[in-house]
């Protein structure tokens, strides 16, 4: 077997492979211009963008832990006016889809955004991040509030003809629930999981490591949790799934490929090599030679279990 077939569509966006670099890890894109060759990237998911400009939380607000990093950046970003004048020329022109991110606090201003990228005609598609404080509900998060993540969804979809993918945060009862609502109301896909809630501690100071005490954790620590919640929700919608969560090597991805997962994101491992996702697109083609699979959608969802074990007996 000399050829794979690497490429699929989201609705009326067309990526050329599974493998997508997730929101605040990669830019906007021009920023990793000499270190890789962003047109064999599946996606870009740009820095989220609000309404205005936002500066983000005080420093410090990253930190190294075991196996990962915790952050509370805050959602710093240049304002959706700024990126529609220094970063939309830019994406129009690259080879790969573009997928804007969204982040606001405000219903409105979630509508106020993708209607400013919609005029523009700058992307392929959106990722809404309803981690998000909304500030008529006293801080409350939109993604951890099912009524008001459902809102979001059925406000923006009229909106736009592209897809709409909803980011759903790890930090509830359960996540298929909120999968389930967004489906009802028209999303596209969806794309898990967001950070884990985390905190490291200065034992020398007795002090939070960052200003805002606890923080986002990402990377390998959270990829067994995140592989969880994708097999949670694949089994309880019919609309593609995006995985993210810890994910640093081709295996990695094979593991949420296999569950279900319709693609994938890399995150943190983007701070180590710039490079990974190319490597990782790669890495799938080559294991479908190996395994003689034609189409790496015929890798999607392929994971066998007996459910016929026990809870008790699957820790032995």
């Amino acid at each position: 077997m000399t050829d794979v077939r690497t490429e699929f569509n989201i609705g009326t966006m067309h990526c050329r492979n599974r493998v997508w670099v997730a929101s605040g890890t990669f830019g906007y894109g021009d920023e990793c211009l000499d270190l890789v060759d962003v047109n064999k990237i599946g996606a870009i998911v740009t820095k989220s963008l609000s309404l205005k400009p936002r500066d983000g939380n005080p420093p410090p607000r990253i930190v190294e832990t075991p196996g990962g990093m915790i952050n509370s950046i805050g959602l710093a970003n240049i304002g959706v006016d700024k990126f529609l004048e220094e970063k939309a020329p830019f994406l129009s022109s690259l080879e790969t889809a573009v997928i804007v991110n969204i982040a606001a606090s405000t219903v409105e201003e979630y509508r106020a955004v993708l209607e400013r990228i919609e005029a523009g005609d700058c992307c392929h598609g959106y990722e809404i991040n309803v981690s998000c404080p909304n500030v008529k509900e006293g801080g409350l998060s939109f993604g951890t509030n099912v009524r008001m993540t459902a809102e979001i969804t059925r406000e923006l979809r009229p909106l736009t003809d592209k897809p709409l993918i909803i980011k759903l945060t790890p930090n509830v009862t359960s996540v298929s629930e909120f999968a389930r609502a967004v489906e009802k109301e028209g999303a596209d896909a969806v794309s898990l999981i967001n950070t884990l809630v985390g905190m490291a501690v200065d034992v020398k100071t007795r002090r939070p490591k960052i200003s805002t005490t606890t923080g986002g954790l990402s990377g390998p620590a959270i990829r067994p949790v995140a592989l969880a919640k994708v097999y949670e929700v694949v089994k309880s919608v019919s609309i593609p799934v995006i995985g993210i969560g810890g994910i640093a090597c081709t295996n990695d991805a094979l593991e949420f490929l296999i569950t279900g997962a319709a693609a994938v994101e890399i995150g943190t491992a983007n701070y180590i090599n710039p490079g990974i996702a190319v490597g990782i697109a790669y890495g799938i083609t080559d294991y479908c030679k190996d395994n003689k699979i034609s189409d790496v959608q015929d890798l999607i969802g392929t994971l066998e279990t007996d459910h016929t074990i026990s809870v008790v007996k699957s820790w032995l």
